[in-house]
């Protein structure tokens, strides 16, 4: 099992080594996922964000955008693994887990950073998903 702190991460990355990790049969655990973030405009990654999430209320059938910040980073992970509805790729969505913050239960135990370089633009999970 690894568990990996999201915090100062950029999403692009952490999602291809968790889904890749995953891939391999580990069980993979995120935390801080409201701290990761993505890089690029801030102001066109909200826009984009945000009429999503207009577009998908609007009575249709879907697609379905999520407003909670660990949902986001596992729809990006689910992005990165072959078909997500059989398979391997089933399995590997199956192992992978996202939490807000850190729980309880791993406070003690070994935590793996990874950490990006620091962008001039950027925006966090936490910013959009106001």
């Amino acid at each position: 099992m690894k568990i990996i702190d999201g915090e100062n991460a950029i999403l692009g990355r952490l999602a291809s080594y968790v889904a890749k990790e995953s891939l391999k049969g580990e069980e993979v655990i995120v935390l801080n996922s409201e701290k990761i973030i993505i890089t690029g405009n801030r102001e066109w990654i909200n826009d984009e964000f945000t009429r999503k999430r207009k577009m998908s209320g609007s009575g249709q059938r879907g697609p379905k955008h999520s407003r909670p910040s660990h949902m986001i980073v596992k729809k990006v992970i689910r992005g990165m693994l072959p078909n997500h509805r059989t398979g391997k790729g089933r399995d590997a969505f199956k192992r992978i887990k996202c939490y807000e913050g850190i729980p309880g239960e791993f406070k003690d135990k070994k935590i793996i950073k990874i950490e990006g370089k620091e962008k001039n633009k950027f925006i966090r999970i936490k910013d959009i998903t106001k």
